[in-house]
C-alpha cells in the first residue's frame, strides 16, 4: 500500500510539473498567435464600429471604484471610498484618501488610466473590453490597465509596441462623452 501511495505522490509531482509547462507553453503560443496573426481590427473596422463612452465606468464610477492615485503612491490597486470623491469627465473618481483626491484634482490626467481606462491590450488590437483592476502596469509615467491575466501577459510581451498600437487605435475608436 505505502508503495502505491509514493506512486501516486510522485505522479502527481510529476504531472504538476507538467501541467506548469503545459501553461506556460500554451501561454507563449497564445502571445506567438496573437502577435503574429492578422486578428487586430484595421483602422476603417475601428471607425466603423457605434461610439462608446470615453471613460469606462460602472454606475458613473470611473476604474471600478479603485482609487487611480493608489496605483502610483502604494504600487498597488486600492478599493477607493465614497467619502472620498471627485467628479472629473462625467465620472466620479473614489480615493483612498484626501490626500490622494488632492493629487488627482491637481493633475488629473497624470493619475487618469489611458484609453479611458479600458483594457490597454484590447485596445492595442483595435477593441473595447472591460477591465480587472488588479491587472496593471506604469509605463513612463501612464497607468494602464487590462482585463485579465492572459490579456497582462500578452500586453507584458511587449508594452512598447501595444502602447504605439494603442495610441494609434485610441484616436480612432469612436468615442462619446459620459
Amino acid at each position: 500500500m505505502t508503495q502505491i501511495t509514493n506512486y501516486s505522490c510522485r505522479q502527481r509531482t510529476r504531472f504538476g510539473g507538467c501541467r506548469r509547462r503545459l501553461g506556460t507553453a500554451l501561454i507563449a503560443v497564445a502571445i506567438s498567435v496573437v502577435t503574429h496573426a492578422p486578428g487586430a481590427a484595421t483602422a476603417q473596422q475601428i471607425t466603423a464600429r457605434a461610439p462608446v463612452p470615453a471613460l469606462n465606468v460602472k454606475d458613473g464610477v470611473a476604474v471600478k471604484g479603485y482609487d487611480p492615485v493608489a496605483y502610483f503612491n502604494d504600487g498597488k490597486p486600492v478599493k477607493g471610498s465614497p467619502e472620498h470623491t471627485f467628479e472629473w469627465q462625467g465620472a466620479t473618481w473614489q480615493f483612498v484618501s484626501e490626500e490622494h483626491r488632492s493629487a488627482f484634482m491637481r493633475e488629473p490626467t497624470k493619475y487618469a488610466p489611458q484609453y479611458g481606462g479600458y483594457c490597454a491590450f484590447a485596445v492595442s488590437q483595435g477593441s473595447i473590453v472591460d477591465i480587472d483592476p488588479n491587472q496593471w502596469k506604469i509605463v513612463n509615467g501612464r497607468l494602464y490597465l487590462n482585463a485579465n491575466v492572459l490579456s497582462q501577459t500578452l500586453w507584458a510581451h511587449d508594452p512598447e509596441g501595444h502602447i504605439k498600437n494603442g495610441d494609434a487605435n485610441w484616436q480612432l475608436i469612436p468615442r462619446r462623452p459620459l
